[in-house]
């Protein structure tokens, strides 16, 4: 079959490096890419926000099935635009989106169908003295989100009053997030570990992946601002067997019937970000798309067509109740440009990608480069995704794998952390 996959990111580069596996694969292309994959697919460089010009180019190509990469074009209705050509997509249209593209939506639907959450409560533009008197009712520190989409920073946690009062304000009185922060959550500070699942819809049914824990904090020990992900390794041991039944249950189930009796089946990547707390597994958010980074280290695992998989969910028929998985583990250490997720500069020459085999169980994802004459140069806030896959049972001989890659490959201003998956390792001990 021909597929098209939508994005330019390390989740995109994932998906094709796994797609391009598939024996029922026969043509790739990527729109619009970057130059990481450029050597897997064909890129056609075209905005994602121009469906109609899509549509063409996937006729022109005579796609089969297109896989949307990003929650962007799926907020706004790329999907639906794409199945009203006739074209079967993997991905969510714009009403079932809206799990991801409104956290007013999403919490709203979460008390709705009993689904484990933090408590909240939902304030807009006008509200901030009713926002301000619930602020006071909590302790801290408290979690405050814009509801719309802010690029993975619209989530911030206050330990101080004032400083909460501050985000509220500066959210519901003044212009911070623009429109996506005209509507707020307020909610409970829940702690305990933090774990993502996946799970592969086609309306009805769906099939889980193997569980991913994803590092937002930009600095070691999970110290800093929030970043969309400096790293993540699957599978995540905290997610048992006995956890992963319970979140298929209480989390996952309840969300397809429930959108499906909306009339707004979701066929797509489910993502469940999940946390466990000393009362129980609790969903901390949806999103409506593979996560990035843990596209990369769950990808790597799944021993199966995954190009079927994903056709017979947009076709509306899972044909199997559970996926096969390899027996391996996969560390991926995101290197971003300094400055992430502030202010950075780009258009820094990269050095070493050609250092690095994937004989030696190690694959570069590129999330944001572009291509200079002959060199690869930075092109955004997070760069790479250095990904290595290992044996199941020897996770710290793969994260050793991943920081002898990183180490090889250099760029003006780099950085990562260095305790991708320690976590992990501490808790095995």
């Amino acid at each position: 079959m021909r597929i098209a996959i939508i994005g330019s990111g390390g989740r995109e580069h994932a998906l094709l490096w796994k797609l391009k596996q598939s024996p029922s694969v026969e043509d790739l292309i990527c729109v619009p890419g970057n130059p990481g994959t450029e050597r897997l697919a064909t890129n056609v460089a075209i905005s994602i926000s121009n469906h109609q010009a899509i549509v063409d180019i996937l006729r022109q190509y005579n796609i089969d099935l297109v896989v949307i990469g990003p929650e962007a074009p799926l907020v706004d209705g790329l999907a639906d635009r794409i199945r009203e050509a006739g074209i079967r997509c993997f991905g969510p249209g714009k009403q079932a989106a809206r799990i991801e593209g409104s956290k007013a939506f999403a919490k709203e639907f979460m008390r709705r169908h009993n689904i484990p959450t933090a408590d909240f409560n939902i304030f807009t533009r006008g509200d901030f003295y009713e926002a301000v008197r619930y602020l006071d009712e909590l302790p801290m520190p408290v979690v405050i989100k814009a509801s719309g989409l802010a690029a993975g920073k619209g989530v911030l946690i206050c330990n101080e009053r004032e400083e909460a009062r501050d985000v509220v304000r500066a959210m519901l009185q003044g212009d911070t997030f623009k429109e996506a922060g005209s509507t707020i959550v307020i909610e409970e500070f829940l702690i305990g570990e933090e774990v993502s699942i996946f799970a592969l819809c086609d309306g009805n049914r769906f099939v889980t992946l193997p569980p991913a824990q994803d590092h937002k904090k930009l600095l070691d020990g999970d110290k800093g601002k929030n970043t969309g992900g400096m790293g993540a390794y699957a599978p995540a041991p905290i997610a048992t067997n006995e956890i992963i039944k319970y979140v298929k249950e209480k989390v996952l189930t309840p969300t397809v019937k429930g959108l499906k009796e909306r009339g707004e089946p979701f066929i797509g990547c489910l993502y469940a970000g999940l946390i466990l707390t000393e009362s129980g597994m609790k969903l901390l958010e949806y999103n409506c798309r593979f996560g990035d980074p843990e596209a990369q280290v769950v990808l790597p695992l799944i021993d199966d067509d995954l190009a079927e998989i994903l056709y017979e969910c947009a076709d509306g028929r899972i044909s199997r109740d559970e996926v096969n998985f390899h027996d391996a583990s996969a560390v991926c250490v995101v290197m971003a440009s300094g400055g992430y997720p502030g202010e950075y500069k780009t258009g820094k020459k990269i050095d070493g990608l050609h250092s690095i085999k994937e004989d030696d169980g190690v694959v570069v994802f590129h999330a944001g480069t572009k291509r200079e004459g002959d060199s690869i140069v930075t092109a955004g806030g997070r760069v790479l995704g250095v990904t290595a896959i290992g044996y199941k049972d020897d996770l710290e001989g793969t994260i050793r794998t991943a920081y002898r890659a990183v180490e090889k490959i250099t760029f003006d201003g780099a950085y990562y952390r260095s305790d991708i998956g320690a976590k992990a390792v501490r808790s095995w001990k």
